[in-house]
């Protein structure tokens, strides 16, 4: 293990650099430089060679070549226990580059930047520094890599103490960082230019998920279990992972997925909405002109399931909705926002979660689906009910009532885990079915768990009917009409039974399985 003697410091993040070159510089280390980072580095007061100066040869094409040069990549690459590398190094005159501190051009920044044209963003496509990080890394038994001022005074502190040396297990593991930071720096150029470009593939061989991470959650789904929260890189869908959090307990693994249910529901409708979502299933859902209503209603659907469950609104809350709010325990309460009334009451609740998301549009981005070892994608299901395109296949044709208070229920069954049955009149969810093995059990299940009476309401499906047993269980509970995606080998059937109790049924064509 031999001490660093000189090191050639070049960052864009220039954090801390200037107390750490001085560090160096107090243990007797030669700094090697360039431009902004150069003169940071000499208004400290330490004495800097520049790069230019060290290779004899000048920077040239407006910067892009500075460090791109045998007496750097040599000095950074020669093997010191290879006679044969020590020799044609002092042949040469490469003189050892020990310590590589480079992190590169701010080419996320750049990109976020409202109206930055493409030139701007090629020039700041990083070559010289990719080129040094990885040098330095693959030569990890003889070169500390250095790419985070955040790892400045670990080295310093470790070379205090063994006389200028960098340990091999901390030269290893600067090594594994380095080359993550140089694919992550690749990865958003890729994307970045495949877009500009217009060279995407909706699915290629290889595909490239870069994630950064939000937050450390206290646990997974249950108390066992790790976690964390991520957010997927270069989306440009507002989602659970951009609301504000304004006040409450810290959020949970579960807390996460069942508000981005809950948003993701109640953003379907135009009109003011409500949802209650327990365990990503509605218990309540509701629209109304005003969403103190909505609320009330959606709660009452089922007031016991909505007891510490998650409330979604589209619109901005109230006074009055929070005073509403604040009669019972919820989890969370998200929105597009809150008014200053409403907030003040909504904090008296020490630990509701209070979050701020503007309101969701639909996307055209692929949504992914995590399993172990691997993932699928898939188009968002982003598709809305189209009354225009609906068909009408009893021998009774819905009324209009029937028909909104059916496209009212469809948007709704595709936000239950299948198998889906809601029953519901033309503003608010009477009853859901969620989860089950077989449709029947779910059109049973949403029955015994309407606190309102059934009669008169109508029933959606998410998936064809296999049999006619769910119409017939829709029908003794009064059902009116039904809509459902239709394509079953026994539609022909479904259709008799909806004709015998005199209900009207529409197939949509469009199926929304959830799993």
């Amino acid at each position: 293990m031999a001490p660093v003697k000189r090191a050639l410091i070049s960052v864009s993040d220039k954090s801390g650099v200037a107390e750490f070159a001085k560090e160096l510089a107090d243990m007797g280390v030669a700094i090697l430089s360039t431009g902004g980072t150069a003169k940071a580095i000499r208004d400290a007061g330490v004495v800097v060679t520049d790069v230019s100066e060290h290779t004899g040869f000048p920077e040239c094409l407006d910067g892009r070549v500075k460090t791109l040069h045998p007496k750097v990549h040599g000095g950074i690459l020669g093997r010191r226990d290879l006679e044969s590398h020590v020799a044609k190094m002092a042949e040469l005159g490469i003189e050892n580059i020990d310590l590589v501190a480079v992190n590169l051009y701010p080419f996320e920044a750049t990109v976020a930047k409202e109206g930055v044209e493409l030139q701007e963003i090629i020039e700041n496509i990083d070559i010289g520094g990719p080129a040094m990080i990885r040098s330095a890394a693959k030569n990890h038994n003889d070169v500390v890599a250095l790419v985070d001022p955040v790892d400045y005074a670990g080295v310093i502190a470790e070379m205090k103490e063994t006389g200028g040396c960098v340990t091999l297990d901390t030269r290893r593991s600067l090594a594994a960082k380095a080359y993550f930071h140089t694919a992550w720096y690749d990865g958003r150029i890729s994307a970045t230019l495949a877009e500009k470009f217009g060279v995407t593939e909706k699915f290629p061989e290889r595909k490239i998920v870069q994630m950064r991470k939000i937050q450390s959650m206290r646990y997974g789904e249950n108390p066992h279990q790790d976690a964390a929260f991520y957010k997927l890189t270069g989306s440009k869908s507002a989602g659970a992972a951009d609301a504000k959090q304004h006040h409450g307990k810290e959020l949970s693994f579960n807390n996460v997925v069942d508000m981005s249910a809950a948003y993701e529901l109640v953003c379907e409708f135009d009109e003011p909405a409500c949802a209650i979502i327990k365990h990503t299933n509605p218990s309540g859902v509701a629209r109304a002109d005003n969403i103190t209503d909505a609320y009330v209603t959606a709660r009452e659907v089922d007031p016991v399931s909505a007891f510490g469950g998650v409330v979604a609104f589209n619109r901005t809350v109230d006074l009055a909705t929070a005073e509403e709010l604040s009669k019972l325990f919820l989890e969370i309460v998200i929105a597009p926002g809150f008014d200053d009334d409403a907030m003040v009451k909504l904090t008296g609740k020490k630990n509701l979660r209070i979050m701020e998301l503007p309101q969701l549009t639909p996307n055209d981005e692929l949504a992914p689906k995590f399993i172990r070892g691997a993932a699928l994608l898939q188009d968002d299901d982003s598709i809305t009910a189209d009354e225009s395109k609906l068909k009408s296949v009893g021998k009774r044709e819905p009324t209009d009532d029937e028909m909104r208070a059916m496209m009212f229920a469809w948007t709704v069954a595709k936000h239950v885990k299948s198998y889906a049955i809601v029953y519901a009149d033309s503003n608010s969810v009477i009853g859901v079915g969620a989860g089950q093995m077989s449709r029947v059990d779910s059109s049973k299940i949403a029955v015994t768990k309407a606190t309102r009476p059934v009669k008169g309401s109508v029933m959606a499906s998410d998936a064809f009917f296999p049999f006619r047993d769910s119409i017939d269980e829709a029908a003794k509970a009064g059902v009116t009409a039904i809509i459902q995606p239709g394509g079953s080998v026994r539609d022909e059937e479904v259709i008799s039974a909806a004709n015998e109790h005199g209900i009207a049924m529409v197939f949509t064509g469009v199926r929304h399985f959830r799993h």
